[in-house]
């Protein structure tokens, strides 16, 4: 079989240092140069030759660097490896680029999901791990090559269910295309709280920017609502919400999402009628600062055991979760 190396790109050397300790392998040495244009050079510095390789590098856009430039980065790695002989290349991205625009909504829209998809396939990546893309099935279907989505809901679960007691909880989607990932978090509640815990669902619909939707479906009167949804970036769904469930009777509510952006704004997120938690994994390394207006009510988990995990899976042929 194999050997397998496991490289983290910059920015996301964190990640990879806790995925290797997890698999108790040494992470792959690479090297990354700047020209004075702006252009790079990203290269292996040892051996890659017969290797499944794992590359880690979450696609996010921040003052560091834009989503392109982080995505055209893992492309042109990915090429080196094959180039220099590697057997197969598996791409880590905590954070996927682009995939909220999975679908046409108006005339002559672009798929870009799509199009990141074909620019994967195109440098050779044999395989695609993520997580908690924004439509599971667009994800799916966009990518030709095999696909690993990697669901956050025991990692929340694990989290809340000792801080939750004997009180009512409900989890709610703050839309319909929240529904799924809502659901996997609160049969993981349910499963480590060993009682039912309730789900709701708020209507949302967007156009050109513009939210609208009120209607709210669900008991949450006296209970611990918890807000599960894939992104935060400027908070407006998440407040929304919030204010929906105060008015429905909630009387405590937490904020559960994959990956925290953090736009300026979302400091409102723990103002009044808002949260009294958020928590978000750490597939944004940046999210600590960007979402240091939430103070101590900002809790970031880490999601390098998952991709560790996934890690174990790709390599051994296990199809679980595909």
């Amino acid at each position: 079989m194999a050997e397998i190396a496991v490289f983290a790109l910059h920015g996301s050397e964190a990640l990879g240092e806790r995925i290797s300790q997890r698999l108790e392998i040494p992470l792959s040495r690479h090297e990354e140069r700047e020209f004075e244009d702006g252009e790079h050079k990203i290269r292996p510095l040892q051996r890659v030759a017969g290797h499944h390789v794992f590359v880690a590098h979450t696609l996010h856009g921040d003052a560091d660097a834009s989503p392109n430039d982080r995505l055209c980065r893992l492309l042109f790695f990915v090429g080196a490896l094959k180039d220099a002989g590697a057997e197969r290349v598996t791409a880590l991205t905590p954070y996927l680029c682009y995939s909220r625009k999975d679908r046409r909504t108006k005339p002559y829209d672009p798929v870009t999901s799509r199009y990141v998809a074909t620019l994967f396939e195109a440098m050779g990546v044999h395989s695609v791990v993520t997580l908690d893309v924004h439509n599971v099935a667009a994800f799916e279907n966009a990518f030709r090559c095999p696909t690993r989505h990697l669901q956050p809901g025991g990692l929340f679960a694990d989290h809340l269910a000792p801080l939750l007691g004997d009180r009512p909880v409900v989890v709610l989607a703050p839309d319909a295309g929240a529904a799924k990932r809502a659901e996997n978090l609160r049969q993981n509640l349910e499963a480590r709280l060993g009682r039912p815990v309730g789900r709701a669902m708020m209507e949302k619909s967007r156009s050109e920017g513009v939210v609208s939707g009120e209607a709210l479906y669900g008991d949450m009167t006296g209970a611990c609502v918890i807000v599960a949804d894939d992104i935060i970036a400027t908070g407006t769904t998440m407040l929304r919400a919030a204010a929906a469930c105060r008015r429905g009777g909630a009387v405590e509510l937490v904020a559960a999402a994959s990956h925290g952006l953090f736009r300026p704004g979302t400091a409102a997120l723990a103002g009044e009628g808002g949260f009294d938690r958020v928590i978000v994994t750490d597939s944004v390394p940046s999210c600590r600062e960007t979402g240091a207006g939430l103070g101590d009510r900002l809790t970031v988990l880490g999601c390098a055991d998952l991709f560790a995990d996934a890690i174990v899976a790709e390599h051994f042929g296990e199809q679980e979760g595909r």
